[in-house]
């Protein structure tokens, strides 16, 4: 049972997509390290997809980001597949050596290079966008904490700080400016995007893709729109309110309590995930199944 479940957890992330090598060499501590936030932060599955979910239906109220995903990516076809390739590059910069870290990062900057059009308002736009990379990224970081404090462990104002801090690097890598670093500025910079965010048909479409689930994989569907149900908790109650997607009172109890059991069954069967890999590849000896999530 438990390799079962542990099956069908990895076969969501990026380990399921091969091409980053967790175990050597042996002693590199890639972009962060063992003993940065951002080992602790993406080392627990659950709050991460809580997260990535809760990221990406704010991303989509950006018209630009949003026109980006609409025009370049099968994400209606192939939803699966869009999180696990996600999935594969936050794992692959977080815990991976630093040269296949930095060739992912690469190969991001080279497919963004080719994402440009416009947006339904005629506005242009690019995926390299500077601008766009910083929105994009301050979504995706917010979330991933936002997921951490609820379903993992309290985190200090000043591990939150160091955390936002860290996760810049990869940010700036790809391209990113003007990149908030700390919990306020977080926040001063939402504030900031929101009279540039707006749900219309398009991004109503990309919402009810999320609630349907995947396709050719009706196993997960369950899972993952309990899932979906804690990402929608995580948003701001301003950005779920413009999704037309209220989380209030019982169900959003419900929903917490039906992922925090979920979540004790998911760091109980994962042993081989890509931060267990990683631990492995910088103390250089063989770790026994400790309970760390992916």
């Amino acid at each position: 049972m438990r390799r079962l479940i542990e099956k069908q957890v990895l076969g969501l992330t990026g380990l399921s997509l091969q091409g980053v090598n967790y175990h050597e060499p042996r002693g590199d501590i890639g972009l962060y390290g063992p003993d940065s936030m951002v080992w602790r932060v993406h080392a627990d599955f659950t709050s991460m997809l809580c997260g990535g979910v809760s990221a990406l239906l704010l991303q989509m109220l950006e018209p630009m980001t949003l026109a980006g995903v609409w025009d370049h990516s099968n994400f209606r076809e192939d939803m699966l597949g869009r999180l696990r390739r996600t999935a594969q590059f936050i794992s692959g910069t977080s815990f991976g050596p630093r040269s296949d870290a930095l060739a992912l990062v690469e190969k991001v900057r080279r497919i963004h290079g080719h994402i440009a059009g416009h947006c339904a308002d005629g506005r242009p736009y690019y995926a390299n966008d500077p601008q766009l990379l910083t929105w994009v990224h301050v979504t995706e970081v917010s979330s991933f904490l936002k997921g951490y404090m609820q379903y993992k462990g309290a985190l200090s104002d000043e591990e939150q700080d160091r955390y936002l801090t860290e996760s810049a690097l990869t940010a700036r890598l790809l391209g990113a400016e003007d990149i908030p670093t700390t919990r306020v500025q977080v926040e001063d910079y939402l504030q900031t995007m929101r009279p540039r965010l707006l749900c219309d048909e398009r991004t109503e479409e990309v919402r009810d893709v999320l609630l349907r689930g995947f396709a050719g994989a009706p196993q997960l569907v369950p899972m993952f729109k309990l899932f979906m149900a804690a990402g929608v908790d995580l948003l701001p109650v301003w950005a779920a309110d413009l999704l037309d997607l209220p989380m209030r009172g019982l169900k959003r109890r419900m929903v917490r309590q039906s992922v925090s059991s979920t979540a004790a069954v998911l760091r109980w069967a994962v042993r081989d995930s890509a931060s267990i890999r990683a631990r492995q590849r910088v103390a250089s000896l063989p770790l026994s199944g400790n309970g760390l999530s992916v």
